[in-house]
């Protein structure tokens, strides 16, 4: 029988900040797409209407049923998301030297992204129940080292280095979140300080300039250091009010590489400038707000840590974005959430968002 009091209880407001986001998101794609020359994306976002229009139905979906169901198809849904990933090793496209996308018919997924959710889940199930004030020690860290390792080698295969590092970044988090014994947090920041400068033996050469570049862009401004030195140009010429809509410059004369998707959030602080670029990160501070005092309402440890892991996701993906097209992060191909032009991402974070609705929804019944 229906709860009327899943209406009562409805997250009115999350889902008018997705919304909100979301039509900002397809404005500032327009604009990315369509100013100066023709392009072959002009059309993109029109695209980008349908995956939103998907992305509501997956919302939708993901808070029509009790999210405490998640917790016997946590291990179903990982699984699946993992033999995507194996599929796209041996069937995904190759574009520009990266086989990252699975041809679905008419669809291009990107199972990278979906792995996500599918991480977040199986790790809110776990965590859920080994769980304890004391926090969790090195053997109940097994699990959750094995869970997260298998797609990261899976997606560094494809090779999407900064994708398998943010779901270390968000395993991460929520394991620091349940709390962690203080000689194991002690035991992994040792080990983390002699393993990480081993890993530059281990980057590709595109990845070790990477790197290089975001210390030093003027070492190669017609090559690696492109990116960022347009994106700052086109980020400080907006300056306070901006240079308007499907006015900037640096995107019109195509000056500007990737401004659909990785870069897109230049082309709206050349056009918005600093007022637009700061009502945007609000938005997306008030949204990460918004989730952790669902987390806090909710009265169960799954919902409690897949709240949040939700949360971490969302908020790794915007600090990176941003950081990365200022010049304070090297370029690691992260687009923004819910504004950057891309199917599989918009998916993944409007499913997370339509989770955190449900959360919400049912605080209210009983264990």
């Amino acid at each position: 029988m229906f709860d009327r009091r899943l209406v009562q209880h409805f997250d009115w407001g999350l889902l008018g900040l997705t919304l909100l986001l979301g039509a900002i998101g397809i404005i500032t794609l327009y604009s990315a797409v369509t100013a100066g020359a023709p392009t072959p994306e002009k059309l993109l976002y029109i695209k980008q209407i349908i995956w939103f229009g998907l992305g509501l139905t997956a919302m939708i979906a993901a808070f029509l049923f009790d999210y405490k169901k998640l917790d016997q198809l946590s291990f179903f849904i990982y699984a699946f998301c993992v033999l995507l990933l194996i599929c796209v090793l041996f069937f995904g496209k190759l574009v520009s030297g990266s086989r990252r996308w699975l041809m679905l018919g008419p669809f291009t997924i990107q199972p990278s992204e979906l792995i996500k959710i599918g991480l977040i889940i199986v790790l809110a199930r776990y965590y859920a129940k080994v769980a304890n004030t004391g926090g969790v020690g090195l053997r109940e860290l097994i699990i959750p080292v094995i869970l997260t390792a298998l797609p990261f080698i899976l997606i560094v295969k494809q090779p999407d280095l900064g994708t398998a590092l943010l779901l270390v970044l968000i395993v991460g988090s929520v394991t620091l979140f349940v709390k962690i014994g203080k000689r194991t947090l002690a035991c992994i920041i040792a080990v983390g300080m002699v393993t990480i400068p081993l890993v530059w033996f281990f980057l590709k050469g595109y990845q070790k300039g990477r790197i290089l570049t975001f210390l030093d862009p003027d070492r190669d401004p017609l090559g690696a250091g492109y990116h960022i030195i347009q994106s700052k140009i086109a980020i400080g010429s907006g300056m306070i009010t901006g240079k308007g809509f499907l006015k900037g410059t640096q995107n019109a004369l195509s000056f500007l590489p990737e401004q659909h998707t990785d870069f897109i959030f230049s082309v709206l602080a050349e056009e918005w400038g600093f007022v637009g670029s700061v009502g945007l990160i609000i938005l997306f501070l008030m949204l990460i707000i918004w989730g952790l005092n669902i987390a806090y309402g909710c009265r169960d440890n799954f919902g409690i840590a897949l709240s949040f892991g939700v949360i971490v996701m969302i908020f790794w993906q915007v600090f990176i974005n941003i950081g990365m097209v200022m010049g304070l992060m090297p370029v690691v191909g992260i687009p923004l959430p819910l504004i950057s032009y891309g199917g599989s991402s918009l998916m993944t974070i409007m499913i997370g968002l339509g989770l955190l609705m449900n959360v919400r929804m049912r605080r209210f019944l009983p264990e």
